[in-house]
């Protein structure tokens, strides 16, 4: 079978990009548009229709999976393996081009390549050689720091800033940790780019065989491409006699780490005599959710411009959830869970998306409360997180100061000066004499076996220690928590990084300190007897061990899909929950006084919108206990810009937005439901009861049966709570 007729499964629109005759192209590729359909296509014509050898073709994307599978498809439409055609991601095409040409680019043969930890230690190698403290100097911040100037075409050599002691720091690390690298031979990620970038840029002879070559480049997830990328595409295809670039301007979202809109913008200018074609029929959502996302994203300025639209049905109305707290939002994501299951779908098919991985603890918890499998998609469970396991070792030695491993874990961290050499003296002490570290660490400093340094650190570190389990016995768990993550420096550590991932860990160990507070309410009606004798710090301690165990009852096939907004972009799922649309979460709190900001932020929103294919909602709470306080809530503008008549107001009958609750009208669905309730357990939704310790308050929701049946109440003063139903003694108010 021909090419040709292999394009009869085209849309007008794609077989134009397809077959677009040589020269400049831009390809606007809507979300779920079929824009690998056309990339592989296009390659594929080009080469059995036009007759472009594959040698003459360069073909870049993102990631390693995105090429692997652009490679298998190209095979299956050629029919053999396209030997000698450049595909790949730009780090790899760039690692080929040094490989070819180490000589030239002032490299050994055998240069080795190291990751972000290898360039991590080495800096922190640096920082002890050039005797900088490490609790005033960050070797995270540096790396980020030289990672960012060698993504902007920089080196350490062109950076000058005069009387800035932090530029000049930084730069000075970077000089350094360049020398160390020659000499060593080593080039980490970013230097792929800049260094086969430079190679092109003196060596013109080399660069024109290049552009000669590759008469057919092309280009995916445009809008992504940063800084050096872009001058490294421009190198490579200066003479091109077809060069295709597709990406979607209403889908940058990664500006937070480089990434550059304007290069889309600035690509019809720098390439002449460019063609645009739009990819706007959209192959996998609803035209309803297709209606709300195009709503949303005409509210960005200076977009280039496309409507998805689809000949597929209209679809369910898009579900807006306002719940009474994030506890009654997860609980809303498990009961529709449960009725997708029941309809005959699979949980895997169901995908719950947030803005800060710090949403995630609530959410989890209520899926593992009600038995409902599930994953973290390209992270780790609450409790597995480091910042959080780092909190929890210094819980742990103001529980124990004789826990070893906690000890070794927290010791240094965030740093205070406690060096390797300083901790293996301590280590090869404690064996000698059979100690635990913390007693081995009072014989040294009594000995005067440390230098006048490390021993003030440790000294400082253990009266930390001290003084953290002495507010841990006069006060609540959560005063214990909180003085700990912020006593201890950790939260401040991450907060003063100045980074997307920095934050997102200050916000998970502010949310620990919400998870500590949730926890010691339940465990005054339902774990004391569970537990037996023990304070609520260990219980808390022994609810997040078990926590970080392997709980899944269920592989990633079978169980419901919990990501953040940017982990989502280009998945897609049957039914999308996007959780915690509320203004300062999301929109993020961040982008409040930047309208560059804002727009990328509803840029992610029209993301998480179009990762929907039959069924949306997006769920609000009107309070919220968030980065360690609990707030009255107001529903996020994105909300407001889905027009009205394509939403469902799903929100139970009871609302909180008032000194009291008070109840709207309700579906026919709804008064089923709660009339099966009340015939299970004697209360209603939206019920007023009263608790003896508690006071008066609003059920919210039940679960279990007999002995272990459980009702969810939303109490006045007190917050939302789970209790155990034969042990609440709820009275009606």
């Amino acid at each position: 079978m021909s090419i040709s007729s292999k394009l009869d499964i085209l849309n007008p629109a794609q077989r134009e990009a397809v077959c677009a005759p040589a020269g400049n192209l831009l390809v606007l590729a809507g979300a779920g548009s079929g824009k690998t359909r056309v990339l592989v296509h296009r390659i594929a014509w080009l080469v059995a229709e036009q007759g472009v050898s594959p040698l003459q073709i360069l073909a870049v994307t993102f990631t390693n999976k995105a090429a692997a599978e652009m490679r298998s498809r190209l095979e299956l439409l050629l029919g053999r393996r396209s030997h000698g055609m450049w595909v790949g991601t730009f780090h790899g095409l760039s690692h080929k081009l040094m490989r070819l040409h180490w000589a030239e680019c002032g490299l050994q043969e055998n240069f080795q390549v190291i990751d972000s930890d290898d360039q991590y230690q080495l800096i922190r190698r640096i920082f002890k050689e050039q005797n900088l403290n490490e609790d005033r100097w960050d070797p995270r911040q540096a790396q980020g720091f030289i990672n960012r100037k060698k993504d902007e075409g920089l080196r350490a050599a062109q950076l000058s800033h005069p009387g800035d002691i932090y530029e000049e720091t930084m730069a000075q690390i970077y000089r350094r940790y360049e020398e160390y690298c020659q000499q060593n031979v080593l080039v980490d990620f970013a230097e792929l780019l800049l260094g086969s970038h430079e190679l092109l840029s003196k060596n013109a002879e080399l660069a024109l065989h290049y552009q000669t070559r590759f008469k057919h480049s092309l280009v995916d997830e445009f809008q992504d491409t940063n800084t050096i990328q872009y001058q490294w595409l421009k190198q490579l295809t200066n003479s091109a006699e077809s060069m295709t670039v597709v990406g979607d301007d209403d889908q940058s979202i990664y500006g937070w780490r480089g990434a550059k809109i304007e290069n889309i913008h600035r690509f019809q200018k720098d390439y002449q005599n460019t063609s645009v074609v739009r990819l706007e029929q959209n192959y996998r959502s609803t035209s309803t959710i297709l209606k709300a996302a195009n709503a949303l994203i005409m509210n960005n300025d200076g977009r280039m411009g496309k409507t998805l639209w689809t000949e597929g049905e209209a679809g369910e109305p898009i579900n807006v959830y306002c719940a009474f707290s994030e506890e009654d939002e997860a609980l809303y994501v498990v009961r529709q869970a449960k009725k997708w299951l029941e309809q005959g779908g699979v949980f895997s098919e169901l995908a719950v998306l947030y803005r800060s991985n710090a949403q995630s603890r609530v959410l989890e918890e209520a899926l593992v409360r009600a038995g409902i499998p599930y994953v973290i998609y390209g992270g780790l469970r609450f409790f597995e997180r480091a910042e959080i396991k780092d909190a929890l070792s210094y819980l742990r030695l103001m529980v124990n100061c004789h826990d070893n491993m906690a000890f070794e874990r927290i010791v240094n961290v965030p740093p205070r000066g406690i060096g390797d050499k300083t901790f293996e003296k301590i280590k090869v002490l404690a064996s000698q004499q059979e100690l635990s570290l913390w007693d081995a660490t009072l014989v040294a400093l009594k000995d005067k076996m440390l230098t006048s340094r490390a021993a003030i650190s440790l000294e400082a570190f253990m009266a930390l220690i001290i003084r953290l389990r002495e507010i841990s016995e006069q006060g609540s768990l959560a005063d214990s928590v909180e003085a700990a993550v912020q006593e201890s420096g950790l939260i401040q550590y991450f907060r003063d990084q100045f980074n997307e991932r920095a934050l997102t860990r200050a916000e998970n160990l502010e949310e620990l300190i919400n998870a500590s507070s949730d926890f010691a309410s339940d465990l005054t009606e339902e774990w004391a007897e569970a537990l037996g004798p023990t304070t609520p710090l260990l219980a808390f301690l022994s609810h997040a061990c078990l926590e970080a165990g392997d709980r899944r009852s269920g592989d990633e096939q079978s169980s419901v899909q919990l990501m953040t907004l940017h982990s989502a972009k280009g998945l897609e799922f049957p039914s999308v929950f996007i959780c915690g649309l509320e203004e300062g979460l999301f929109p993020h709190h961040s982008a409040k006084d930047s309208l560059t900001a804002l727009e990328e932020e509803r840029r992610l929103c029209y993301v998480g919108i179009t990762r929907a294919m039959k069924e949306l909602h997006l769920c609000y709470a009107e309070k919220r206990r968030l980065f360690g306080r609990e707030e009255m809530r107001r529903p996020s503008k994105f909300l407001e810009e889905v027009p009205a008549h394509l939403i469902k107001d799903v929100s139970s009958r009871v609302k909180t937005s008032r000194a009291y609750p008070y109840y709207d009208d309700w579906s026919t669905s709804t008064a089923a439901e709660i009339a099966t309730k009340e015939l299970q357990n004697g209360y209603y939704l939206g019920q007023r009861v009263v608790h003896a310790k508690f006071g008066e308050g609003t059920v919210l929701d039940f679960e279990g049966q007999g002995e272990r049946a459980r009702i969810h109440v939303h109490f006045d003063g007190a917050g939302s709570k789970w209790l155990v139903l034969e042990l609440a003694k709820l009275e009606s108010a």
